[in-house]
């Protein structure tokens, strides 16, 4: 049976205090939005739609970031989540198999959680998601009777025997398309808030004698973002699990509190992390490989054996390949370094190519950028970049060539030459303590 999603992310989210939608704060270097997306993508989805409102365009610039295909609508009124899901109809036209309702602001419900909401519905008509709360606080209460799910209740609807319900709802939903739409027609605002609640679908599936059931998940999963204090209470459930994960799959942290990680994190066994490391986005680290301490890496791929840091930044595009060395205060951008090359220290590689077993002496500087336009620097095999080098791009030092240090390279160097690029030397006696005193004299004539 095929499935569909709807991702309801349409909420201003007033409790963040914000300009920008809820549902593009970040946890772990990805919007919440992206978090919902990427754990629908594991039920792979004939067809996924988010459903926007507040600032919708930017909404939905996310959401096609991470699939050009995903369907937009737009929920011009706030009328409540039944009527938010009931916008996504028309652009699941045509589309039969079931539907799973998601949140925009809940970004850690797993993929095991929805596989086992999909296999629910084998068994009954419409399944909902709840998990036993150690604080229910207003949630919405499941009543149920057995393994079937009686009806949802909103808290400010709730009797009093009600609201001594410690199983609670998350609020997705699952559905077959042609029953979903079929019972939110049935769905009223005859209610305290005036609004139509998804949450009232249970109860008129059961009303007509079709099944309602429930799975449960851990707390944690449902973990919704309404404010800033949640959203810091998320990046902390993240990085604990992600920390957690590492050293279960074979990674070295010497302190594991201090180390963050992005979403899509990639770590290979006998990796070894020192203290406070910063993962960005895109990041993969091979097996045995090294990053030591303060070190951050975005957008790079790391191979087996190499050493990163401390100190160092691995900025989108850096590409390492085995055994490499990239030191303290270095930083790799748009660069593929090859096989045991080395950057040891004080140095920035912008848009180059290190070929294997070149070494960059300290202060190290590819000069890419002209004020318009990139450039690339291409340093051979072998090569050696003496200290305080500034390669002016476009420029290529031939395999096993040299630069002499403080050389300024504007010109090819032909492989297994000498670059000199800088000028004469020239001493003058005396000069340095005339010129001090006459320094003295000025600045004792200005007082």
């Amino acid at each position: 049976m095929t499935t569909s999603l709807i991702i309801l992310a349409a909420g201003q989210g007033t409790r963040m205090l914000s300009d920008r939608p809820k549902v593009l704060h970040e946890v772990a270097g990805a919007p919440l939005l992206v978090h919902a997306l990427r754990a629908g993508a594991a039920l792979s989805p004939e067809r996924c739609v988010v459903v926007t409102g507040h600032e919708g365009e930017a909404v939905a610039a996310a959401a096609r970031d991470w699939d050009p295909d995903i369907a937009i609508v737009e929920q011009t009124e706030r009328l409540g989540t039944g009527h938010a899901v009931q916008q996504a109809r028309p652009a699941l036209d045509g589309i039969s198999g079931d539907v799973i309702v998601l949140y925009g602001d809940t970004p850690f419900i797993s993929a095991e959680t929805l596989t086992k909401m999909a296999e629910a519905r084998t068994r009954h008509d419409v399944v909902v998601l709840g998990f036993e709360a150690a604080d229910p606080g207003r949630y919405g209460r499941l009543v149920t009777s057995g393994d079937t799910l009686e009806r949802i209740v909103e808290y400010k609807d709730a009797t009093d025997e009600e609201r001594a319900i410690t199983l609670c709802n998350s609020g997705v939903v699952a559905a077959d398309a042609a029953l979903l739409w079929d019972l939110l027609a049935a769905v009223t605002n005859d209610n305290a808030a005036g609004e139509y609640y998804l949450t009232d679908v249970p109860g008129i599936a059961r009303s007509r004698g079709l099944s309602a059931g429930f799975v449960t998940c851990d707390e944690a999963e449902t973990l919704g973002v309404n404010s800033r204090a949640d959203l810091a209470a998320a990046e902390a459930a993240f990085q604990a699990r992600a920390r957690a994960e590492a050293l279960v799959g074979g990674v070295t942290l010497a302190a594991p509190e201090t180390v963050f990680f992005a979403y899509d994190t990639v770590l290979g066994r006998d990796v070894s992390v020192e203290p406070n490391v910063v993962f960005g986005p895109g990041v993969t680290v091979e097996t045995g490989a090294t990053i030591r301490a303060f070190s951050h890496l975005e957008g790079a791929h790391v191979s087996r054996g190499a050493v990163v840091g401390p100190y160092a930044r691995l900025r989108p595009g850096a590409e390492l390949a085995e055994d490499v060395r990239v030191g303290n205060f270095v930083e790799i951008k748009n660069a593929v370094l090859d096989e045991g090359a080395k950057v040891n220290h004080l140095t920035y590689v912008g848009d180059a190519h290190v070929g294997r077993r070149a070494n960059l002496g300290a202060g190290t500087v590819t000069c890419n950028y002209d004020g318009v336009m990139k450039h690339r620097t291409e340093i051979g095999e072998g090569a050696f970049i003496g200290s305080s080098t500034m390669l002016v791009a476009p420029v290529t030092v031939g395999r096993d060539a040299m630069t002499a240090s403080g050389s300024v390279v504007t010109s090819d160097v032909p492989d297994g030459a000498l670059a000199l690029g800088r000028a004469r030397q020239v001493n003058k006696p005396g000069m340095a303590t005339r010129l001090r005193e006459k320094l003295k004299q000025i600045k004792a004539q200005r007082g």
